[in-house]
C-alpha cells in the first residue's frame, strides 16, 4: 500500500496527471455499465416466454439513468491530456477516456436495440471464428457425471455465510446484498465494493466454491489492490479490461478446483450465444440454439440467453473464453502475474504498465488470489481442453 508521504511526493512530481485522474475518478463513479444493464422484470419476462412456448420476445424494463449522458461525456473530453508530458501516459489516458465515453453511449442506448449492440460492439467485441471453434470444441465433449457438490441446495441465506466464513482467509472486509434485479447469481460491484447474491435462486456446494474463487479471490482481490495505487484508473478500470478480469477470474476457479466441463461449457454456450448475435438471431434464435439444438436445460439456456441479448445485445460474455485462454497461455509460460492483480488492469496495456511501475506509479499488491498458489483441478479433461484452445 501506497504511503501518505510517498502519495504527496508522487503528486509533486506529476501533477498534471493526479489532477486528470482525479477529475476522471470522479466522473467514472457515475457510469458502471453492469447497474444498467440488468433487467428490472427477469422472472415476469421469464414467465411469459416459458407460456409462450418460446415463440415471443421478452420486453424488459431497465433502471432508469441517473446522470445526463451529454454533459457526462462533454466532461470526459474537456481534459486537457497535453499537460501530461510523457507520450505513453497521455495516450494510455486518450484511451481511457475513449473507453468511458463509449461506457456512457452503451448505457445512454440500453433497450434501444441495434443501437446499443453496436456500442457494445465497440467495448466489447464480437467472437472471433477461434473463439466459435473453442466454444464448438468443448460443446462436443461428454457431460461428466452429476454429482452431489453439483446440487442447488442452498439458500441465498446460506450462501451468505459460506461466503462470510471464506473471507476471513484475505485481509479485506466484505459487504454482502440480496438483489432481485442481476442476471447472474452474484455478481461484485467494484464502485461499492459489494458482493451481490441473487435472492430467488438456489446454489450448489460447487458453485459455491466457484463463486468464492471467481468474485471474491480475483474481483474483489483486484479492487481493492487498485483502490491502494496512486492513480484511480487502476481502480475503474483500464480499457479492455474485462477480458484480462474474467480470464483471471475462471482460472482463479480452476486452480481452486472449482471449474467443472459444466462451467467450460456454460462459457462456451456465451460465445455461442454472443456470435449468434452478429447473425441477427432473435432471443427466441438464441434460446431455440442453446436449449433446443445443444439440449441444455431451459432454464440455464433462458439465463444464457438474456445474458446475451439484455439492453439489445450485450457481447461481453464472449470474453470469459477467450480470456481463460490467455491467463492459460501466460500460467504455462510462468509469466508473471502479479501485475494483473494491480487493479483493474488489460494485458493489452501491459507496456504502459511496466513503464508505470519503472516511474514509481504503479506499488507492488497488498492482496493475491489464493488459489493461484493451490493448484486444485485434478481433472484430466479440463487440462487436454485448455492445453488444446487455439
Amino acid at each position: 500500500m501506497i504511503q501518505v508521504k510517498q502519495q504527496q511526493e508522487l503528486q509533486k512530481q506529476y501533477p498534471a496527471l493526479f489532477d486528470i485522474d482525479s477529475n476522471l475518478n470522479r466522473l467514472v463513479k457515475r457510469i458502471e455499465l453492469l447497474s444498467y444493464v440488468n433487467p428490472l422484470n427477469i422472472e415476469k419476462e421469464k414467465h411469459r416466454f416459458f407460456a409462450s412456448k418460446y415463440t415471443i420476445e421478452p420486453e424488459f424494463k431497465y433502471p432508469k439513468l441517473k446522470f445526463d449522458p451529454y454533459k457526462l461525456q462533454r466532461l470526459f473530453f474537456s481534459q486537457r491530456l497535453d499537460r501530461i508530458e510523457d507520450e505513453s501516459i497521455r495516450k494510455l489516458y486518450q484511451d481511457v477516456i475513449y473507453y468511458y465515453a463509449n461506457m456512457i453511449q452503451c448505457i445512454e442506448t440500453i433497450g434501444k436495440g441495434k443501437k446499443f449492440y453496436y456500442n457494445s460492439l465497440r467495448a466489447f467485441g464480437t467472437p472471433t471464428e477461434k473463439d466459435v471453434q473453442n466454444a464448438r470444441f468443448i460443446l462436443h465433449f461428454k457431460d461428466e457425471p452429476s454429482s452431489a457438490d453439483m446440487d442447488k441446495v442452498f439458500t441465498p441465506d446460506e450462501a451468505k455465510t459460506y461466503f462470510d466464513e471464506f473471507i476471513p482467509r484475505y485481509n479485506f472486509p466484505l459487504k454482502i446484498r440480496f438483489s432481485t434485479n442481476i442476471s447472474a447469481d452474484a455478481m461484485v460491484s467494484n464502485s461499492s465494493q459489494t458482493l451481490f447474491i441473487k435472492k430467488n435462486v438456489k446454489f450448489s456446494k460447487n458453485q459455491l466454491l466457484t463463486l468464492a474463487n471467481h468474485e471474491i479471490g480475483v474481483h474483489l482481490v483486484t479492487t481493492y489492490n487498485g483502490l491502494e495505487q496512486p492513480l484511480k484508473i487502476f481502480s475503474n478500470g483500464l480499457p479492455k479490461n474485462v477480458e484480462t478480469q474474467e480470464g483471471l477470474a475462471v482460472f482463479s476457479e480452476y486452480m481452486g478446483g472449482a471449474l467443472t466441463l459444466k462451467r467450460l461449457k456454460e462459457l462456451a454456450y456465451r460465445v455461442m450465444a454472443a456470435d449468434g448475435l452478429i447473425k441477427g438471431y432473435s432471443f427466441a434464435d438464441t434460446f431455440d440454439l442453446i436449449h433446443g439444438q445443444y439440449k441444455l436445460n431451459r432454464d440455464e439456456a433462458f439465463g444464457i440467453t438474456l445474458r446475451a441479448h439484455r439492453g439489445g445485445g450485450f457481447t461481453k460474455d464472449r470474453l470469459y473464453l477467450s480470456g481463460l485462454r490467455k491467463i492459460y497461455k501466460r500460467y504455462q509460460n510462468e509469466e508473471p502475474m502479479d501485475i494483473l492483480f494491480t487493479g483493474k488492469v488489460s494485458l493489452d496495456y501491459e507496456e504502459q504498465m511496466n513503464h508505470l511501475r519503472q516511474l514509481g506509479l504503479i506499488q507492488s499488491i497488498t492482496h493475491k488470489s489464493l488459489s493461484f498458489e493451490q493448484k486444485r483441478n485434478t481433472n484430466k479433461t479440463l487440462d487436454f481442453i485448455l492445453n488444446n484452445l487455439k
